[in-house]
């Protein structure tokens, strides 16, 4: 699990400041910044921040007012926030069966903050933790278990694995390296003897997999992976990708790795690398007008292909019913 942002843990800080402080008129700062376990300097700009925050319209009597006599602060006005912020009964569901599927997910490094937030958000949700909600990921962990089992042996794998790069599903024979797990999945790192190269494949995509009577082998030259910076790195052989964004898609820069954004008003130019252009045909095709392929031409002409087929399809039925005879 991520660590959260500053940013995260600014904006939580920023929705309790108001009530805290209005239930503490005249407060040192100092004081507060060791209850809210910010430094002196930080709470002074969570204020300045305040300052400019509050309603629409951000117009007198909209915007949240303190005063401050040298190291203390009071709030004059609160703009509505006068209340800590509080989870609705399904908001608090949710964050439990969340948390609790995070700690019956394997491999998870931090489990014990997990546990303890869930603890905390299962006292604080009272009756409703209790709810008839159970978490079990069995499939995941016997999967697991089982990949595991078969790389302690020591002997080689054929694997049948689904590529949703390329939307398909391969055999192949494998020499288990090593179990690593990053962004949160589990992989098993082998020499393919297929692609005769080092890959990583991802544990939830094994759809079956068989013992080899064979040790595993990886020859020398099977270096591992670098994944410090996540598993996809992209380079100058993977197809270059061109796209206009607007806001609804700008989400991708987030996601994904891009090599370069241009911001020309409320769209942006946006360049990126990516496996396979028929994975890129699939995953653009679903975008809608938020997002529209500006090149390779190749990828444009797939997905101008792709529509035509889909229009001819959705005509084909009308066509067929104008041809037939008329009853009576």
């Amino acid at each position: 699990m991520s660590a959260r942002t500053p940013s995260a843990d600014r904006l939580g800080r920023l929705l309790n400041l108001v009530p805290y402080l209005l239930a503490r008129p005249g407060i040192l700062i100092s004081e507060a910044a060791a209850d809210l376990a910010v430094t002196d300097k930080q709470l002074r700009e969570d204020l300045e921040l305040l300052w400019v925050c509050g309603l629409p319209g951000y117009g007198p009597g909209d915007l949240i007012d303190m005063a401050i006599d040298g190291d203390h602060v009071t709030i004059s006005h609160d703009a509505g926030m006068d209340k800590p912020l509080r989870l609705n009964p399904d908001e608090a569901l949710a964050l439990v069966v969340a948390l609790r599927m995070l700690a019956e997910t394997p491999g998870i490094g931090t489990r014990d903050a997990i546990e303890r937030a869930l603890a905390k958000i299962e006292n604080a949700a009272g009756d409703l933790a209790d709810a008839p909600v159970a978490v079990k990921l069995p499939a995941n962990q016997e999967r697991l278990a089982k990949v595991r089992a078969a790389v302690a042996s020591g002997n080689a794998l054929r694997l049948t694995y689904y590529t949703p790069s390329r939307d398909e599903t391969t055999d192949r024979v494998v020499d288990p390296m090593r179990m690593l797990m990053v962004g949160g999945f589990n992989y098993l790192e082998a020499w393919c003897r297929r692609a005769e190269a080092t890959r990583l494949f991802r544990i939830d995509r094994i759809d079956a997999f068989t013992e080899l009577d064979e040790p595993s082998a990886p020859p020398v030259g099977a270096v591992p992976h670098d994944v410090t910076g996540g598993v996809f790195h992209p380079g100058p052989e993977l197809p270059l990708v061109t796209l206009r964004v607007g806001r609804g898609g700008r989400w991708i820069t987030e996601y994904y790795p891009v090599e370069q954004v241009v911001r020309e008003g409320p769209e942006w130019l946006v360049t990126m690398r990516v496996t396979d252009l028929g994975w890129a045909q699939r995953f653009l095709a679903g975008q809608g007008r938020d997002v529209t392929v500006v090149g390779p031409p190749e990828l444009l002409e797939r997905i101008r292909a792709q529509a035509a087929t889909a229009l001819d399809q959705y005509a084909a039925p009308h066509g067929l019913a104008a041809d037939r005879p008329a009853a009576g």
